[in-house]
């Protein structure tokens, strides 16, 4: 039995006698360097902050809840109950502007659990796990991206406070201790939500459940009104309540104080939403 080779199939031998000799040297050239470096924790971690804003660039809709929302807390809050409170929203807008900048941020926290429940969906999640980095970097990577957010929402909200007639006696150095003490709480409490976006199955549920943890968290505290003012079994919860801590913390350092005990109960809460939701959060990452 003869074979016969026709023109296309000698072209076609011909590009493959080409083509082997430059594969093989290729391969050689590949396996002979060395690998690219792991990249660090830090740098990962950057990476996938930095991947979160370019989310944000890419649908600046996502920045309502950081500028319009707040300015909307600020003068509805400030002129529904500053005459009733304290007899004029001047003298109300002192107590409240910390006491709401610590409020407004706290709740937009909950966005961060929305944003990974959508990327757990869409299959993303399933790239990482593949990915040769620091196991935690895409979850510490959420939260840096939202502190960029919390820092904005800071802004908008000091912006129209002091147009309203807010003046930190701390000046500028009692509000950005204020403010970084805000973040470092807003990231560290951000973790809960973190864990919400693992655990449930669609952004409804991540939202419907951080409203019913939210709520009720941020509105019985020292935000709106001193504490002395409630029913004895109320203040026993509010005096102790994390937001509260903050939101005294907070309100003493802009006014040019050193409240030490506060500052190191928002430390500690801190420190104890990182150990505890932040070890759950990458247990449900591991696993799903």
């Amino acid at each position: 039995m003869s074979t016969v080779t026709t023109g296309k199939d000698t072209q076609t031998t011909e590009a493959l006698d080409f083509v082997a000799p430059k594969a093989d040297e290729l391969a050689e050239l590949l396996v002979g360097q060395s690998r690219p470096p792991r990249p660090s924790a830090v740098s990962a971690s950057m990476t996938f902050g930095w991947r979160a804003m370019l989310k944000i660039k890419h649908v600046p809709e996502q920045l309502f809840d950081v500028t319009a929302f707040p300015i909307m807390m600020v003068l509805m809050y400030t002129y529904l109950f500053g005459g009733a409170l304290a007899g004029s929203v001047s003298s109300y807008i002192q107590f409240l502007l910390p006491g709401i900048l610590v409020m407004s941020v706290v709740m937009i926290t909950m966005y961060t659990g929305v944003s990974v429940n959508t990327d757990i969906e869409k299959g993303v999640f399933d790239r990482f796990r593949t990915l040769p980095i620091w196991r935690p970097a895409p979850m510490v990577g959420y939260l840096l991206g939202d502190v960029v957010r919390y820092l904005i929402a800071s802004a908008v909200m000091l912006t129209v406070g002091m147009i309203i007639g807010y003046r930190a006696d701390g000046g500028i150095v009692g509000v950005l201790l204020g403010v970084a003490l805000l973040l470092v709480f807003s990231f560290a409490f951000s973790w809960i939500w973190t864990m919400f976006g693992l655990m449930l199955r669609s952004e409804k549920s991540v939202m419907g459940v951080s409203m019913m943890v939210i709520f009720p968290l941020t509105f019985l505290s020292n935000v709106f009104v001193d504490p002395k003012t409630m029913p004895g079994w109320l203040q026993a919860f509010v005096n102790n309540s994390p937001v509260t801590h903050l939101a005294s913390a907070v309100r003493e350092l802009m006014a040019g104080n050193w409240p030490a005990a506060d500052i190191a109960w928002s430390l500690g809460w801190s420190a104890l939403f990182v150990v505890v939701f932040g070890t759950i959060t990458m247990r449900l990452y591991n696993r799903k």
